[in-house]
């Protein structure tokens, strides 16, 4: 290739990223005026799956128990699985929504992603403790595999077992009453 031209080709490139770039936000940009584009709708190659084997501690000095996969399959109603961290400033938005949940009798399963177990249990301390098992994931495998993308993330597991939902982000009361209810009274029937 002659030089002349394999300079202009390598000057070109960041053109070509920048303007891909561009137009990618374009499209973000109509698809949210249109209402095509839903920023909290993160794709989950887990959904309509049983989620992925595991097992995982307790959190030191919790009374509630740890759980794994076994623990999450057949309880014959629908149950919530919540990646949470105390250095989270989304959890604590969400919280009160968790709180909802179990007060109503909806199953909170708690993973306290890559947290010092002290510090998870003084956010539960301060704000509540909706959770019925409660596990820490300090190193982050279990998250990973689950493909948590960061926290707050929850799952939705049907009676059998099976993710139906996923919303990464912290759950409003928005996302309650359009989301995660009618998906809760679909999958309790």
């Amino acid at each position: 290739m002659n030089p002349v031209w394999r300079k202009r080709a390598l000057l070109g490139l960041p053109l070509l990223a920048a303007g891909g770039a561009g137009l990618g936000f374009l499209a973000m940009l109509r698809g949210l005026s249109t209402g095509n584009y839903n920023p909290h709708g993160v794709p989950s190659a887990l959904l309509g799956k049983a989620p992925p084997e595991f097992t995982l501690p307790a959190l030191a000095g919790s009374p509630q128990p740890a759980f794994g996969s076994a623990e999450l399959r057949g309880l014959g109603r629908p149950v919530l699985v919540n990646f949470f961290a105390s250095w989270c400033v989304p959890c604590i938005i969400e919280h009160p929504q968790l709180m909802a949940l179990q007060r109503a009798g909806v199953p909170v399963f708690g993973v306290a992603y890559k947290d010092k177990a002290a510090d998870a249990l003084a956010f539960l301390a301060r704000r509540g403790n909706p959770f019925q098992a409660l596990a820490a994931d300090e190193p982050g495998r279990v998250a990973i595999d689950w493909g948590v993308y960061g926290v707050p993330e929850s799952y939705l597991l049907d009676r059998q077992g099976i993710i139906r939902w996923r919303w990464a982000g912290p759950i409003t009361e928005d996302t309650m009453s359009a989301e995660l209810q009618p998906l809760l009274r679909r999958y309790s029937a």
